[in-house]
């Protein structure tokens, strides 16, 4: 749990001996020798986070679950100021996660300093999670010369899969050529550069019950209960990684379980081993909704229309997180987040909103 800031105190029976450790009152029996009969380690963790879209609830779900991780004693979120504190998960921070520390800061203000960063937050971190960057300037370049200026056991950064350019080689493996202009890219290279105990990972497509962004599985639902065709990009055999935001934070949190093998790999795949293709996506939908499911599937010629998913084959597998890093997989399925997902889908107003299918009738009547 998180621990107070106090002072520890050592007790070896005839006298007490005071210990300046982050200030933590502790009593610990002592074995023969003098030595502690445990070690006690306090570590400090920042999680810097966007203002929403589909990392958004990231920092939320590892904050709840590094809150029960033994290595970890204090939780602080950098948070961007322009979140809308109205709207998940942002507006449960105060009741899911109070013992969390919330600074808020203007995250994309490209002139900020890891002195400007470090006179908000205040205290060196341990380990910080990087949920926000999309290059290295401005908050990016702060926060990886904050953490080196700090010693930082472990700079774990959030990238994205869609850097790769896939080769036909699925899933795509960490090797996978990459777009060396991207923002992410540039993040890690100077991440590198820097020396610092880095890791990345590249997550595909999240959802998650306080998620802010729906447009995967929205799509599905939006033609579904309107008794609209939902055109699929032929062959509709293609695979898709859709994944809990929940076990995408048990994910980041793994590098904890080995940091040394984390840092020596460096890049990891981040996504469910549950695979779903575009149609089986459609008829777990359908189930669910207890609608008829009218599938035609399109020339990719055409182009992705309002498809949310790429034309082609586009998944990563979390193999390596798994023999690298002890990552038990993943915990929850679409199958059964589907229940859930479609009465959000209701609550969020999604059976009456307003919604234009020209685009899709344009590439069904081609």
């Amino acid at each position: 749990g998180i621990l107070p800031p106090l002072d520890i105190y050592v007790h070896n029976l005839t006298a007490l001996t005071m210990v300046s450790f982050q200030k933590v009152i502790v009593v610990l029996p002592l074995i023969a020798g003098g030595a502690s009969a445990f070690s006690l380690s306090m570590s400090s963790a920042l999680i810097v986070q966007n203002k929403g879209g589909g990392h958004g609830e990231l920092g939320f779900q590892l904050a709840k679950n590094l809150q029960s991780n033994p290595k970890i004693t204090s939780i602080t979120i950098l948070q961007d100021s322009a979140c809308n504190d109205a709207k998940e998960p942002f507006v449960s921070y105060a009741s899911d996660i109070p013992n969390v520390n919330i600074i808020k800061a203007d995250l994309a203000d490209e002139s900020m300093t890891a002195a400007d960063m470090q006179s908000l937050l205040k205290q060196p971190f341990d380990y910080v999670w990087d949920n926000s960057s999309k290059g290295a300037v401005g908050a990016g370049k702060a926060v990886i010369d904050s953490a080196k200026e700090w010693n930082s056991k472990l700079l774990t950064y959030v990238s994205s899969a869609g850097i790769y350019q896939p080769n036909d080689v699925f899933p795509m493996p960490e090797t996978t050529p990459i777009k060396e202009s991207a923002g992410q890219v540039q993040y890690e290279k100077y991440a590198i550069e820097s020396g610092l105990p880095f890791v990345s990972f590249r997550p595909q497509y999240i959802y998650g019950e306080k998620s802010n962004k729906w447009d995967y599985v929205d799509w599905y639902f939006d033609r579904l209960v309107r008794g609209e065709t939902l055109p699929i990009p032929a062959p509709g055999t293609q695979k898709v990684s859709l994944t809990n935001s929940a076990d995408v934070a048990s994910l980041l949190a793994s590098v904890l379980n080995d940091e040394a093998a984390a840092v020596e790999q460096t890049f990891f795949n981040c996504g469910t081993d549950e695979l779903c293709e575009y149609d089986e996506v459609a008829k777990l939908c359908a189930e669910v909704a207890g609608t008829e499911l009218n599938i035609q599937h399109y020339d990719v010629s055409l182009g992705k229309a309002k498809f949310p998913f790429r034309l082609t084959d586009f998944y990563v597998s979390p193999d390596l997180a798994k023999s690298k890093l002890g990552w038990e997989g993943a915990k929850n399925s679409l199958k059964d987040d589907l229940k859930w997902y479609f009465e959000s889908y209701k609550a969020r107003g999604g059976m009456t909103k307003d919604i234009s299918f020209d685009t899709d009738k344009e590439v069904l009547g081609a």
